[in-house]
């Protein structure tokens, strides 16, 4: 797999920060409780099992395109999918296996591979269904990424997706912190979040770009909507960078009740269905 400078420094990232791990990850020992890890993603992503309807996919040959730390390749295996899961990371498969392993799931029962999403290597028409939950935003070509989902999907099949949105509250959180408190008003909430959120370069976009990327792709029957998310409602488990006393008092004085009152127009989660034609 031949990989850019800045998809190297996307694949690190990860690497070192498998999603979704923090979770189940003990504080003090950086172990990760894998099922725990599922549990509470879970619980605090109530509107993640309802989006991907995982029994849909049961008998389905289906492809998940960036598995993170497994939960949901998790559950489309176990709700009866023939899954194929592909990621960027060795971290990531290795996780994703080892949760299916403690669930005493056979490694004959699905197939998991290291990947790239913008040069998918699967056949054309080879899946009914991809799913991909916050990843192909992190990929230096994102509407790359479309295309080969487009392709390896057959005709008729279905893709289930989320990207960021770029009209949110974490946006505005991240303009105020990295643009206007660091001395840099003219530098808009889109950068402020392509240099500072998770990997180097993750893009977020909006309704209309997210249609315009999914017709170029050639995929009809669109459906977008958006959602709160946690980052949102600061429902996110603090990373280390965030362990100073001023971010421990925006997490406590933040008004979620508000966030909430607005509704999910100004959501995080870009989430979206799409067909490919028959």
């Amino acid at each position: 797999m031949t990989m850019t400078q800045e998809k190297r420094a996307v694949k690190q990232y990860w690497e070192n920060k498998v999603c979704g791990a923090v979770y189940g990850m003990d504080p003090d020992t950086g172990a990760v409780d894998l099922k725990k890890m599922a549990e509470e993603r879970y619980r605090r992503e109530p509107y993640l099992p309802p989006f991907a309807d995982f029994p849909s996919a049961r008998g389905k040959r289906m492809l998940e395109v960036g598995v993170g730390g497994g939960t949901d390749f998790h559950s489309w295996v176990t709700n009866g999918a023939r899954a194929t899961g592909v990621d960027l990371t060795e971290a990531g498969v290795r996780m994703t296996r080892q949760r299916l392993r403690q669930s005493g799931v056979a490694d004959d029962a699905y197939h998991l591979t290291v990947g790239d999403a913008e040069n998918l290597h699967f056949a054309d028409n080879s899946f009914e269904m991809v799913y991909s939950w916050g990843v192909l935003m992190c990929a230096p070509d994102t509407p790359r990424t479309f295309c080969q989902i487009f392709r390896v999907l057959q005709p008729g099949g279905l893709f289930r997706g989320m990207i960021y949105h770029l009209y949110c509250w974490v946006a505005l959180m991240f303009y105020v912190r990295h643009s206007l408190l660091a001395g840099h008003p003219f530098k808009s909430p889109w950068q402020a979040m392509y240099e500072h959120l998770e990997s180097p370069g993750t893009k977020t976009y909006t309704k209309a770009e997210t249609r315009d990327m999914l017709e170029a792709a050639g995929f009809v029957d669109i459906e977008i909507r958006t959602e709160l998310g946690l980052g949102d409602l600061l429902n996110v488990i603090p990373r280390t960078k965030y362990k100073h006393p001023m971010y421990k008092l925006v997490w406590t004085l933040y008004p979620r009740w508000f966030v909430k009152l607005m509704g999910d127009r100004w959501g995080m989660n870009l989430m979206f269905n799409a067909r490919k034609p028959r």
